[in-house]
């Protein structure tokens, strides 16, 4: 092998696919990046066996070849070379070690064969459909602070997407760690109907976070029952799926709170986040005392003492009492656009729907606690 390219392109480009590669690996071919030069230019490919990422960057290829190098060394490498440098790669015939030279900077890396590199075949991705890259970006945004991360119920570790059919198509997101659930929605992209209902990992959705930045004006997205690929301008994000049953979130969707509360977001964020620097790290519990035309929010803790704040607000109905964990309400209301937040409750012990005062095709609901 030997290319030339510049030092910009391939840091862009390692950045993007060494944080696949597990720090801690038992299978040493894990742990490297896979480097084939062709006349397409340099391809990078890395795998934690879930998760694959390529990556295609232009590149002066002299000679066509492929290796495979440690994935956070070769990084390291690259990106601690001057900026604007000429950086050339170069293996021997017997390909046990890859020379890196920029300037008067020269490396040399073990290289294993890239036969041992495997291959996250994907088979056949029937549904093939286009998505614009910033409603890809606000669905994933909207929903991803929601995944569970307890790992017993893997089956809520990563966003639902589905298509729902009901006055008008829509391809949905759905997240839920069971205290709260976010749900989020744009019309149907042509291709995606008939799609079915898929689990995308934790992992997956937060490379989909930052790749998504450099991927131009649309995202291809390819799926069949078991896995998922992502077309990102020059990326190409191939994950396996969760192997699971999604819950019927709808069930825990509130439909008969008769309670409106509408408050200014912001001023209700800070108030929430001001008196909570006194809750407990554990329970981290503040009390939403609602009368006419005023809520007042309370937090007491035993160990540290207490905090009240008053704000004027727009609520007609009888006085409620209610309690949530202050920073799962401070996640969802970070996440509204509008500049007023609406709450439709019920009672104590029953789910709270959070909405955009706007037509923004997302709901949040929020579990109460006791206070």
């Amino acid at each position: 092998m030997k290319v030339t390219l510049e030092r910009a392109e391939l840091v862009k480009a390692l950045a993007h696919v060494h944080r696949v590669v597990e720090r801690r690996n038992t299978i040493p071919i894990l742990a490297n990046v896979l480097i084939r030069a062709t006349k397409n230019g340099l391809e990078l490919k890395a795998t934690d066996l879930d998760l694959e990422i390529v990556e295609t960057i232009p590149a002066e290829v002299k000679q066509a070849s492929a290796t495979t190098v440690p994935a956070h060394m070769f990084y390291d490498i690259v990106r601690k070379l001057p900026e604007g440098a000429q950086v050339e790669l170069q293996s021997g015939s017997d390909k046990s070690a890859l020379q890196v030279r920029a300037g008067r900077s020269r490396f040399t890396l073990q290289a294993l064969p890239e036969t041992d590199f495997p291959d996250l075949a994907a088979g056949e991705l029937p549904h093939k459909f286009k998505v614009v890259a910033a409603d890809l970006k606000r669905l994933v945004d909207k929903t991803q602070f929601a995944i569970s991360t307890e790992e017993t119920r893997y089956y809520l570790n990563g966003i639902y997407l589905h298509a729902v059919d009901e006055k008008n198509a829509r391809l949905r997101a759905v997240a839920t760690d069971g205290h709260r659930l976010a749900q989020a929605e744009l019309p149907l992209p042509k291709g995606a109907s008939g799609m079915p209902g898929v689990i995308v990992p934790r992992k997956t959705v937060a490379e989909i976070q930052r790749l998504i930045e450099d991927a131009g004006e649309e995202v291809e997205i390819e799926l069949s029952p078991a896995k998922i690929r992502f077309s990102l301008g020059s990326v190409v994000l191939t994950s396996k799926l969760i192997d699971g049953t999604f819950p019927d979130y709808g069930r825990v969707i509130p439909t008969g709170n008769d309670k409106t509360l509408i408050v200014d977001k912001s001023d209700f964020a800070a108030a929430v986040d001001r008196v909570s620097t006194v809750s407990s790290e554990r329970g981290r519990a503040v009390k939403l005392s609602l009368t006419s035309g005023k809520l007042t929010l309370s937090v007491t803790n035993p160990d540290s003492g207490s905090a009240t704040e008053e704000l004027e607000v727009d609520y007609g109905s009888e006085a409620l009492d209610i309690g949530f964990n202050s920073r799962y309400l401070l996640d969802i209301t970070n996440q509204l656009e509008g500049d007023k937040a609406r709450l439709k409750l019920a009672d104590p012990g029953s789910p709270t729907l959070l909405e955009d005062s706007e037509k923004s095709g997302t709901l949040y609901v929020l579990m109460p606690m006791r206070v």
